[in-house]
């Protein structure tokens, strides 16, 4: 039918949440402290549309993202304006790379990291 959430581990909480809320703007839906689990989760919204779980785990392994590694390689979020969107996060201090051209559908894009260094996409549709 369609992928309900995914869900990312960080490794500093509060550094994170900041990240997908005050940088990229996300919108919280709700926030949990497992004690049991020693870990927040944080239900993220695009819009009215949940998509991000984020979750801290005490001593959480690292997971390597260059070379890239098997598994999920990134997450991509569809934007209006890519240079306008790229200047926003350039003018909050994300380091993002040059604009690139999809070769196949021929659309602008462009990719950053999240503080554990996810690689994320922007992609003008």
């Amino acid at each position: 039918m369609k992928i309900h959430h995914i869900a990312i581990i960080c490794s500093d909480y509060k550094v994170s949440k900041k990240f997908y809320t005050e940088v990229l703007g996300l919108t919280i839906l709700r926030e949990v402290y497992r004690e049991e689990r020693k870990s927040y989760k944080l239900d993220l919204a695009i819009g009215d549309h949940y998509v991000i779980e984020l979750f801290s785990f005490p001593d959480s392994p690292k997971r390597p993202s260059r070379p890239e590694a098997c598994g999920l390689r990134h997450l991509a979020f569809a934007v209006d304006n890519i240079s306008q969107k790229r200047t926003e996060l350039i003018d909050k201090g994300v380091e993002c790379e040059e604009i690139r051209i999809d070769e196949f559908t021929e659309k602008e894009f462009f990719f950053l990291q999240d503080p554990d260094q996810l690689p994320l996409e922007f992609y003008e549709i």
